[in-house]
């Protein structure tokens, strides 16, 4: 699994945490991740730079994950899909299938996160790929605990939590399990069981929503 994104992938190393996760689970083969991150970039930058093509192209992907920012503007929508369209064409040319990494807004704009899950949403949808709503999984985890600190300190980007978060969705996703009983302790990460749990429950009710529009 290839992600492709920015630092909203690279804090707290999502690919690494995805992969530490899936072999703390048992998984045989655990999941394989690879990254091609730089802070600020949008899809629309790493298609220009040129490294996201060539990591598609060298490696034998099964997935290639996509994210750029919260893109919750109707402009960002379209170049959101536009340029997922114009990776899912290079990444389905090597046998992999696209996915899109729902991220959240910053938290002064938290107001906004209905229009991110759905953009990232109809993103997935455009590319009949694998959709991961790590928004929706955030958004459920504070309905059922307002306390749960996803955000970490500057209010974007994600805590330990919030990446956990992101990991289960993605490892359930991908694995097609349940995120429920999923290790919460392993590698670099210790979390609080009752905060781990509530994830948990968050990310299989984010994953028992989606359509089957995007299988």
């Amino acid at each position: 699994m290839l992600f492709i994104g920015n630092s909203l992938t690279y804090v707290n190393d999502l690919p690494g945490m995805i992969s530490a996760l899936s072999a703390a689970a048992g998984d045989s083969p655990p999941i394989e991740t690879s990254m091609v991150a730089y802070g600020g970039y949008a899809l629309e930058d790493h298609l220009a730079q040129g490294d996201a093509v060539f990591a598609i192209e060298e490696g034998n992907w099964n997935v290639v994950v996509l994210q750029q920012g919260p893109s919750s503007l109707p402009e960002s929508r379209v170049n959101l899909i536009e340029y997922a369209r114009q990776f899912a064409t290079i990444i389905r040319g090597v046998g992999a299938r696209p996915a899109l990494y729902g991220v959240w807004p910053e938290s002064a704009r938290i107001n906004v996160i209905d229009a991110c899950i759905e953009n990232y949403r109809a993103a997935a949808e455009a590319v009949d790929g694998y959709y991961f709503p790590a928004a929706l999984a955030w958004k459920i985890g504070w309905r059922m605990d307002p306390t749960l600190t996803l955000y970490g300190p500057d209010g974007f980007h994600p805590s330990v939590l919030g990446t956990y978060t992101a990991a289960l969705v993605i490892c359930a996703r991908a694995r097609e399990r349940s995120p429920i009983g999923l290790p919460y302790r392993f590698g670099a990460v210790n979390l609080d069981p009752a905060q781990a749990h509530t994830a948990q429950l968050a990310a299989a009710e984010a994953l028992g929503s989606l359509t089957a529009s995007v299988p």
